[in-house]
Order: structure tokens, then sequence, then C-alpha cells
């Protein structure tokens, strides 16, 4: 087992996408039961190890931002989007609120695709228009990537705009910040009114599967 997550580690970092995928179709040839056990022992642990790299300042950023597209769209061969197999046990979203820097978002959005979970990718959105899509979503799992504070700080008004325009549930979208200012301000999230804080995409994972009950 370890040497197929070695190999795939490898083959991730080095963005050897031909490689990648012979690794993943030998894995799952042998394995009966459900595709997600092929995400708990091949792709979880990889993507893990590599985000720690990165904590480490042994992987770039592009490394990272590589693994989670290739692993994303392996995991979409064995759960196409909509899959019922998929962890989407509460409606989630991801956006970059106020904010031209979409790469932390894209990032966290493969990472958490490639890890089995379905959500919306609302792209850039302002305060008011995010309020309504939540709304007509029915969000309850919101993840925010920022790079700029004053981007940051609208999460603050977001929450009191949530409140208004749902009324009795705003108060109950779990709301995930990310990005540059929560670094900088490790009590920032608590400031604003988040409802937890992530430092890179596998944070996100663990996040989230928290909050959904799913597990990683």
């Amino acid at each position: 087992m370890k040497q197929f997550v070695d190999r795939f580690e490898r083959a991730l970092l080095t963005v050897d996408r031909l490689e990648a995928i012979k690794i993943f179709n030998k894995f799952i040839k042998p394995i009966t039961g459900t595709p997600f056990q092929c995400l708990e022992k091949l792709i979880i642990p990889a993507l893990e190890r590599i985000g720690e790299g990165w904590k480490q300042g042994r992987v770039a950023l592009s490394q990272v931002y590589m693994s989670g597209r290739i692993c994303e769209e392996l995991v979409d061969t064995i759960l196409p989007p909509g899959d019922p197999a998929r962890k989407d046990q509460q409606n989630i979203a991801i956006t970059t609120l106020e904010d031209y820097h979409l790469l932390g978002k894209r990032i966290i959005y493969s990472a958490l695709r490639a890890s089995g979970f379905e959500l919306r990718d609302y792209g850039r959105t302002e305060v008011d228009e995010l309020c309504l899509r939540i709304k007509d979503d029915r969000i309850r799992v919101l993840l925010i990537s920022t790079l700029m504070l004053p981007s940051a700080l609208r999460v603050k008004d977001l929450r009191v705009r949530l409140k208004e325009l749902i009324p009795g549930t705003g108060d109950h979208v779990k709301i995930i910040v990310g990005g540059a200012p929560f670094r900088f301000d490790d009590q920032l999230w608590r400031e604003i009114g988040a409802d937890a804080v992530g430092g890179n995409a596998f944070d996100a994972v663990n996040i989230i599967s928290r909050l959904t009950g799913g597990t990683t």
C-alpha cells in the first residue's frame, strides 16, 4: 500500500499525469467496495503528504495546485459530479469575497473535490449577491478565500446581512475563512464572525469533514 502512495505522490509532484493515471488504475483494480476506499487509501494520503510538504517549504504552491487538479480529474472518473456517493451531506459553496485573487480558491476547490466532496464554486462575489445565492441554494457551509485585509473584514458584513436576509437560519451558515490576512492575525477570524479558519487546502478538507460528518 505504501509503495502505491509513494509512487503516486512522486507522479503528482512531477506533474506526470500519465503516470498518476497508470498508478491509479493499477490501484483500483483489486479494490472491492465503495470508491471511497481508493480516496482514503491512495488519493487523500498522497495529498496530505503534499500539503505537509508545502507547510514545511519543500513543495511549491504550483505543485499543490496541479496535484489537486490531477486528483480531481481522477476522482471524477469514479465519482462523477452529482454522484450520490459524493460527500454531500450539506450544501457547500466556495467563493472569493470582493477580491480578484482567485488562485487560493481554485486550489481549495480542487482539493475538496479530489477528496470526494461536492460543492458550488461561486467565483468572485460581492456581499449582497453572495447572500442571495446562499439563500437560494440553501448553503450550510461556506468557504471564503481572501488575499487582502479589506476583503477579509467584509466577512463581518456578510454575517450581519445573512442574519437579516435569512431570519432564524442565517446565523446557522458555517463560514470557513482562509488567506493571508488570517495568517498575519490568528484571531482575525473570530473578530469577523467566522466559524473556522484554515491555513491551507488540506486544513479545509479536515474542517469540512468535521462540520459535515464526513471522514478523511
